[in-house]
């Protein structure tokens, strides 16, 4: 992973290190935020099921990313502020949004065509365990420690608790669609480490760069491959797919940057494993379904594992640092 010819190279890891000021231990306001998230997050699950029955996955991709540039692109305008022109930064946007937009999109919605979205949402909280491991192979910030691998751990029994060993049984029916999504979750965690270097950009211009660079990269893509012209979806569909543009992806991301920006990848990704959760509570508050002993324990479990990560529950483990590999 160090090598010369990997992804990110030494140089943008020495980038996104000049500046070591993480708060690795949140606050409230740093909770509250990422409960924002990922209560806004949640609901792209939601949506991107009902678009799916009706639209084709990178017309769902083209119209989440093109849309909301327009939405944030309208923001920027009325609040007078301006997109940089600086060429290199606008690759690094485009890279952004293949890594945050194009890639884990494409592959989540291919992914609910053949599982359903509750199981996609709990999929998703693997991202956490993908970025503890990777935020210690490409960077210097936050190293991995006991209480990390405990967090994860302990987080990843709880996403296991909420599947319950009924969805357990049928593992193997969509195990296409859920390879999908677990790669699309290893797609974000890529993306919270590269996006570290736009944190001393405005949160807003950084989500528009990217939005506009992901819209740039979707449209040959999807005019070719699924000629969306062909589609006809109902007042329903385009609904959702507004409330996935306007809700779950503009306000998404102002939140994403802006906790990122001090708080660390790993501790943003927390927010994949409260997403199911908040996946349930939905359900039960919108649809009247109701919760069993496996849901509230894989809540209490979630919720311990994010303590452990953050570094309250066993601080004295935390701060042993775990080496992976003599190069690390």
């Amino acid at each position: 992973m160090k090598s010369n010819h990997t992804i990110m190279d030494n140089r943008h890891i020495k980038a996104e290190t000049d500046n070591p000021t993480i708060n690795n231990v949140m606050g409230l306001k740093e909770w509250g935020l990422i409960l924002l998230l990922s209560i806004v997050w949640g609901g792209s699950f939601f949506f991107a099921k009902v678009a799916v029955n009706e639209i084709t996955p990178l017309t769902i991709v083209l119209c989440r990313v093109g849309f909301a540039a327009l939405a944030l692109l309208a923001f920027l305008r009325l609040t007078g502020k301006k997109m940089p022109s600086s060429p290199g930064l606008w690759v690094a946007f485009i890279i952004m949004g293949a890594l945050n937009n194009l890639i884990p999109f494409s592959l989540i919605f291919w992914g609910l065509k053949y599982i359903e979205s509750s199981l996609a949402s709990i999929l998703n909280a693997t991202t956490p365990i993908f970025s503890v491991v990777l935020t210690h192979m490409l960077t210097r910030e936050e190293r991995l420690t006991g209480n990390r691998i405990t967090g994860a751990l302990i987080g990843w029994v709880g996403v296991a608790v909420l599947i319950g060993l009924e969805s357990l049984k049928g593992f193997g029916v969509h195990v296409i669609g859920q390879v999908a999504v677990l790669g699309g979750a290893f797609s974000y965690a890529l993306a919270a480490i590269y996006g570290r270097r736009f944190k001393k950009i405005d949160p807003v211009v950084v989500a528009t760069g990217m939005l506009c660079g992901s819209t740039i990269m979707m449209i040959p893509m999807t005019l070719i491959v699924e000629q969306p012209w062909n589609l006809t979806p109902g007042i329903i569909t385009w609904a959702a797919i507004l409330g996935l543009s306007v809700i779950s992806t503009s306000l998404a991301y102002i939140l994403y940057f802006r906790i990122l920006a001090t708080s660390g990848p790993t501790n943003l990704l927390l927010v994949t494993f409260i997403i199911p959760v908040i996946a349930i509570l939905l359900g039960v508050m919108v649809l009247g379904e109701k919760l069993g002993w496996n849901d509230f324990g894989g809540m209490t479990l979630i919720f311990l594992g994010l303590i452990a990560i953050d570094g309250r529950l066993i601080p004295k483990f935390g701060r042993k640092k775990v080496r992976l590999c003599e190069n690390c």
